[in-house]
């Protein structure tokens, strides 16, 4: 027998020991069961004073199965004694390991090396995060995983779906050769480089895009904005098309722009300019500079009408509004895009630009103002490098598009599809994030069998995209908080890795059921983990300060209990190691 019971408060015992310290090994962090009558309990020795050890209750056997959690607490009469290794597999390892079912994820440093495993449903059908500081073990604990469930020897995971948007590119090496050794799993990556030939840049066709999209993209501030965006995205159906699909349309909507600035009461050159402006870019065959106009007896192209007399007066505004009103129809209305024509960002933006015209906000100097910062911000994409991202060659369904992201050029699939946007600044990768993940996740709800192509998402160093931002303000929502809260049902599901929990969207962490924490030291992520992790507790708040790079405490839906878990380095490593200071520094004398 270990020791005698002297005490009993809350959740803790205390166990007055009959042992001598000296002759055993180190007990902190095994396991004690008490036993009494048909009470098997467990708990965990987390600090010993003298003879004293004083054990946290963290579950009980019933009918020879671990539950997690307590109904009954010890007698004082109960006895107690170390939990055998064999028994320790029934609590933290995996019973009748099935490759389907179960993942292998580490060991124990507490016991011996016990392998320690998690349910592969209860694990990758929720969302997880893994946590941990600079040089803890967050990539090489991800490659690891994923290595894990790909090279398993009987079953091949051959219809998984694994998306990694990779902040510094360290993935790749970890993945490229795993076809090399499962002939069936196939990696397949992009990158935001549009240097490197021999990797596929990531593309964004933008008619895939809608309202939400382009309002993040554009970096809306508030929902006034959505107006102006979905205007334009309406317009770019006419703008992008060819004109003779869309000719009654561009005339009527050219028109009544122009009959807008000829009603709207300026000085008469502020209207001829105006008019000569918006029919200089925008025009058809039928409505133009030079579209003449016929009068009894001469005939004059439009731009004569537009002359200013000695007076100061148009002479001929009434003509030109007569001729105008011809060309407005009643049977036109204006569509979003549908994803059925392709258009680029040069079309937006002359949609853009005159959706400002037909709303007539030249008018008004405020509103001008208020919507010019869209317009500037969206002519700088147009004409910035990032440009590059949207330059879509053959247009492609959303489905096709999935589809081709899926698969590599065999046409088999690709299970790990590394997103590497370590070229792009932080704005943007975020922007393209969230996009690429409302892609996905409105795919996915949409299909006819529900959850029957599951998708994970992996974010490396989350908190720089799953934020508590402007989304909901602007938008009414926030595309990963979305996705946590309603992705499971369709089978899209967030994978969170991160060096700073506290900065993540506290919507997003509160629906993760699994956590994997590695080393963390800031006082503020720390106390952050406490209020917004589930059933964590002090005892493992107090071991995260301490572990040992590689080593996570685990715990979550997936796990029994808290678990102290020592991931083998993966092979290959990913590229994640600190720069070698002594080797670059230092060159032999000659």
């Amino acid at each position: 027998m270990l020791g005698k019971i002297v005490g009993i408060q809350d959740n803790m015992v205390l166990l007055k020991l009959n042992v001598k310290l000296e002759e055993i090994q180190n007990i902190i962090n095994l396991y004690v069961l008490f036993e009494d009558k048909n009470k098997k309990i467990i708990g965990e020795i987390i600090e010993v004073k003298g003879d004293i050890a004083s054990v946290n209750l963290v579950g009980e056997f019933v009918e020879d199965k671990f539950m997690f959690g307590i109904s009954k607490k010890p007698s004082f009469n109960s006895s107690s004694k170390l939990v055998s290794k064999e028994k320790v597999n029934n609590i933290l390892g995996i019973v009748d390991y099935n490759e389907k079912k179960d993942l292998y994820l580490g060991t124990s440093p507490i016991y011996d090396n016990l392998k320690i495993g998690v349910n592969i449903n209860e694990f990758f059908s929720n969302h997880f995060a893994i946590f941990g500081s600079t040089g803890s073990g967050k990539s090489c604990s991800v490659a690891r995983i994923l290595q894990n469930l790909f090279e398993k020897k009987e079953s091949i995971a051959y219809k998984a779906s694994i998306l990694i948007f990779d902040a510094y590119g360290e993935y790749h090496t970890a993945f490229e050769q795993l076809n090399l050794k499962v002939p069936e799993i196939n990696f397949k990556a992009y990158t935001t480089n549009v240097d490197d030939t021999s990797i596929p840049t990531i593309k964004i066709p933008l008619w895939l895009l809608t309202v939400d999209d382009i309002a993040l993209l554009l970096e809306a501030e508030s929902r006034g904005d959505l107006p102006i965006i979905e205007k334009a995205m309406k317009l770019v159906t006419i703008f992008a098309k060819e004109e003779k699909e869309v000719l009654k349309s561009k005339n009527d909507i050219i028109a009544r722009a122009l009959l807008d600035i000829l009603s709207s009461g300026k000085s008469p050159a502020q209207i001829r300019d105006q008019i000569f402006s918006v029919l200089s870019h925008y025009n058809t065959k039928d409505l133009n500079l030079d579209t003449p106009i016929y009068q009894p007896g001469y005939t004059r192209p439009l731009k004569q009408c537009l002359l200013i007399d000695n007076t100061g007066k148009i002479r001929e505004m009434e003509l030109l509004t007569t001729f105008i009103s011809g060309f407005l129809s009643d049977d036109v209305s204006l569509s979003l895009p549908d994803g059925s024509f392709k258009y680029t960002l040069k079309d937006l933006y002359d949609a853009f630009e005159f959706a400002l015209i037909s709303e007539g906000v030249l008018s008004s100097d405020k509103v001008f103002d208020d919507y010019n910062v869209l317009k500037v911000r969206l002519r700088s994409l147009v004409n910035g490098d990032y440009a590059k991202y949207f330059d879509v060659n053959e247009y492609e369904t959303r489905e096709q598009f999935i589809k081709e992201i899926l698969t590599i050029e065999s046409g088999r699939k690709a299970q790990i599809i590394n997103f590497n946007i370590n070229f792009v600044d932080d704005r943007f990768a975020k922007t393209l994030t969230k996009i690429y993940s409302k892609i996905f996740f409105e795919y996915t709800k949409n299909l006819k069998k529900r959850a029957s192509l599951p998708i994970h998402i992996i974010l490396e160093e989350a908190h720089r995209y799953v934020q508590n931002d402007t989304d909901i303000d602007v938008i009414g929502y926030n595309i990963f908080d979305r996705i946590t809260k309603e992705g499971r049902k369709y089978g899209i599901l967030l994978g969170l890795i991160s060096q700073r929990p506290s900065e993540l969207s506290t919507t997003a962490l509160s629906q993760c059921s699994n956590f994997l924490i590695f080393k963390m030291l800031h006082p503020t992520d720390v106390e952050y983990i406490k209020q917004m992790v589930p059933n964590i507790t002090i005892e493992i708040l107090k071991k995260i300060k301490l572990l040992q790079p590689g080593t996570c405490i685990a715990f979550g839906s997936g796990f029994k209990l808290p678990s102290l878990i020592k991931l083998d380095m993966p092979n290959p490593a990913p590229s994640s190691n600190s720069c070698d200071i002594s080797n670059i520094w230092f060159i032999d004398k000659k």
